[in-house]
């Protein structure tokens, strides 16, 4: 294993500034949601170890569970081979998904039917 110092800066950002990061819970793997950072919401997340994002919709930082309660906690910070996608490996309280369930990804396609995995949590 080699270390060196971390710029986030050296990540590979679309031409919004944005680069895709996954959720992935650090204790089961499941994998809870995607969202966008930007170098920015890199450092505070990796500064302050509150997964922190770019809201697209209101074009301001996004720190996950700040007005819900249900908080990512960053165990591990990851990026793909080509620096182009984040991986955050979290620690999350209650639901990852606006719609109250464990994961946004509980919509699968069988058979060519779509069907829900999961439904909210009660």
């Amino acid at each position: 294993m080699t270390s060196a110092a971390f710029d986030p800066a050296s990540l590979k950002y679309d031409d919004k500034g944005l680069i895709p990061a996954i959720a992935q819970d650090a204790e089961t793997q499941e994998v809870l949601m995607m969202a966008w950072m930007n170098a920015e919401s890199v450092a505070k997340t990796l500064e302050t170890g509150k997964v922190t994002y770019w809201s697209r919709s209101r074009q301001a930082f996004w720190v996950k569970g700040e007005t819900s309660g249900h908080l990512q906690t960053l165990v591990d910070f990851r990026y793909d081979c080509d620096q182009d996608c984040i991986l955050v490996m979290v620690r999350q309280e209650g639901p990852a998904c606006h719609t109250n369930r464990r994961s946004c990804f509980y919509t699968a396609v069988r058979d060519g039917e779509t069907v829900e995995l999961m439904g909210p949590m009660a």
